[in-house]
Parts: C-alpha cells; structure tokens; sequence
C-alpha cells in the first residue's frame, strides 16, 4: 500500500536535513558551513552572476545572501569586482576556491555515505524521479 503522500514529503524533507546536519558537521573541520559551501559554488559556477541570481541559486533572500557575503568578503573567500553601471559581482579568490575544492570532496564522501543502501540502479532511478520531479 503506498504510504500517505505528506509522509513521503516529510521522508523527502528529513533525507535533506541529515544531509544538511551531516554536512555542516564534516565542513566544520573546514571552517565553513553548508550554506558558504553552497555559495561559492554558485559563485565559482556562475561568473558574472548577480546578487540577485546567487540568492536566488542558493535559496536565500537578496539581504540574506549580501550578509553572506559580506562575511566571505572579510575571510577573503570572494571579492567584488565592478560589473556593468554600478553592478558589483562576486568572484573567488584563489583562498576562496581552494576551500571550495576541499570542500567538495568532503561533501561528496557524506552524500555517498547517506546513499550507500541504494544500489547503482536503484541510485540512477531515484536520481531519474527526481529529475523529473524538479523540472
């Protein structure tokens, strides 16, 4: 019998928040936390993107992701650089990416590890669903 719609969005919902708890426990060895992960991600991935775009790719309002920012900026992660008429955009710095490389190690061994019960094609096909669930 299929199980109540809410409770496989509540299953959905918990899978993130351990994933969430795990990672920001294993990037703290780092000094970081998921949410600055994430962000120089966007940055490194999206160059020339605005504020605007990068609290929207990190699911943060625009004075949220600019607080953020702000923090990166005095750690010396990313600086601003002069975009097109009073723009300013957000790049890494050489500190800043080499964080964000290590970092991306670290994650990939706690996903793997929080994914570890699926086989390789029950993974591809949780994958697929999802996919098609977000599109």
């Amino acid at each position: 019998m299929t199980r109540p719609i809410t409770e496989i969005g509540l299953a959905v919902k918990r899978l993130q928040h351990r994933h969430h708890r795990a990672s920001d426990a294993a990037l703290a060895g780092l000094g970081i936390s998921l949410v600055q992960w994430d962000a120089l991600r966007h940055i490194a991935e999206n160059p020339g993107a605005s504020l605007h775009d990068l609290a929207q790719l990190t699911f943060q309002s625009d004075q949220g992701f600019g607080t953020l920012a702000n923090r990166m900026v005095e750690r010396g992660f990313i600086e601003r650089i002069a975009g097109p008429g009073r723009a300013v955009r957000h790049q890494l710095t050489e500190r800043g990416e080499i964080l964000r490389a290590e970092a991306q190690q670290v994650l990939e061994g706690v996903v793997t590890e929080s994914f570890a019960a699926l086989s390789p094609a029950e993974l591809e096909t949780f994958d697929r669903l999802l996919q098609k669930l977000v599109r």
